[in-house]
C-alpha cells in the first residue's frame, strides 16, 4: 500500500524542482517534435508563474518526496468564444514510478476545483498526437480532442 498523495501550492523555493520536472517533460516530448531546440530549453516562465494570482501551481508528494506537478493558468478566452476566460493546464508531470496510481487524477481534480472557484468553465491543454499514453490519461479525466494543429516545414 502506498502512502497518501499530498498536494500543495508551489513556492519560489520549489522552482528548481519544477525546472527538473519540466526537463523530464521536454525529454519525453522530443521524439514527438523534431522542431524543439537543442539542449536545455524551457516551456514556462516559472519565476513569473509561481505565486501569480492567475496561476495555481501544484506539487504532489508521497512519503516526503516530490513525485509530480501541474498548473492551471487563467487566461482571457478568444473574443469569439462564449466564455470570457479559460484555464490552460500545463507542466503536467508524474514521475514514472508513480504513474497509474492516481497522482495525475488528483492534480487535475484540484486544478479543476480551483478553476471552478474562480468562475472558469473551460479547461484546455496541449498534448502531442503521438503521445498516446497522455491522451488516454486526459481522456480518462474528461478531456476530448478538439482541434488539430497542422504544420509544414519548408
Amino acid at each position: 500500500m502506498h502512502d497518501a498523495i499530498i498536494l500543495r501550492k508551489a513556492a519560489k523555493s520549489d522552482i528548481p524542482a519544477l525546472r527538473a520536472f519540466e526537463q523530464h517533460i521536454i525529454h519525453a516530448e522530443r521524439p514527438f517534435d523534431r522542431t524543439l531546440g537543442e539542449g536545455s530549453i524551457h516551456y514556462y516562465d516559472l519565476e513569473q508563474m509561481v505565486g501569480s494570482d492567475n496561476v495555481e501551481m501544484l506539487l504532489a508528494s508521497r512519503s516526503g518526496s516530490l513525485i509530480g506537478c501541474g498548473f492551471a493558468r487563467i487566461e482571457p478566452a478568444k473574443p469569439y468564444l462564449k466564455h470570457r476566460s479559460e484555464a490552460y493546464l500545463g507542466l503536467m508531470f508524474v514521475a514514472p514510478e508513480h504513474r497509474g496510481q492516481g497522482v495525475n487524477q488528483k492534480i487535475v481534480w484540484a486544478l479543476k476545483n480551483w478553476c471552478r472557484s474562480r468562475g472558469v468553465t473551460e479547461l484546455r491543454l496541449d498534448v502531442y498526437q503521438g503521445n498516446v499514453a497522455a491522451i488516454r490519461a486526459y481522456a480518462k479525466e474528461g478531456f476530448a480532442k478538439h482541434l488539430i494543429e497542422m504544420r509544414m516545414s519548408i
